[in-house]
């Protein structure tokens, strides 16, 4: 089993650096740039973990964690430029589970992800030796 990994950002140029990261890593990348569409993938897809971004048009994180949370227990990792401990809390309260501030070395991403995979009992212990190499990789994503 393939751990998937559904990456929610509004930024195209995220997303796709995301994907092509995540899938060196041996995940499973599905990516939207709509939170609203986020949603409806989640719900279609029930991936292992979602990445999501926080500042989006229309739909923002906030909604989209809230939203995910009514028919989901996926772990969700918010990825944010925002580094303020009160979005932080609020973010946290509105059902996600984990918040780093980009940009966020890879190694320290793939890390979080494991964990909160790890703690859901679905890590796919196959690719996990065969990637940890990579891991250790630190160049931050881009904010």
């Amino acid at each position: 089993m393939t751990t998937k990994i559904l990456v929610i950002d509004d930024d195209i140029a995220i997303t796709e650096l995301m994907s092509m990261l995540l899938k060196t890593h041996g995940f499973d990348v599905i990516a939207t740039n709509s939170g609203a569409e986020g949603i409806k993938l989640a719900r279609e897809n029930n991936p292992n973990v979602v990445l999501l971004d926080l500042m989006m048009p229309e739909v923002d994180g906030w909604q989209v964690s809230k939203s995910i949370r009514a028919f989901s227990n996926v772990p969700i990792l918010i990825l944010s430029a925002i580094n303020d401990p009160r979005m932080v809390a609020s973010v946290l309260d509105a059902g996600a589970d984990d918040f780093l501030v980009k940009p966020v070395p890879s190694g320290v991403l793939v890390a979080h992800i494991r964990k909160m995979v790890r703690r859901t009992g679905s890590l796919d212990r196959s690719k996990l030796k065969k990637t940890d190499a990579l891991a250790s990789n630190t160049q931050p994503l881009p904010s």
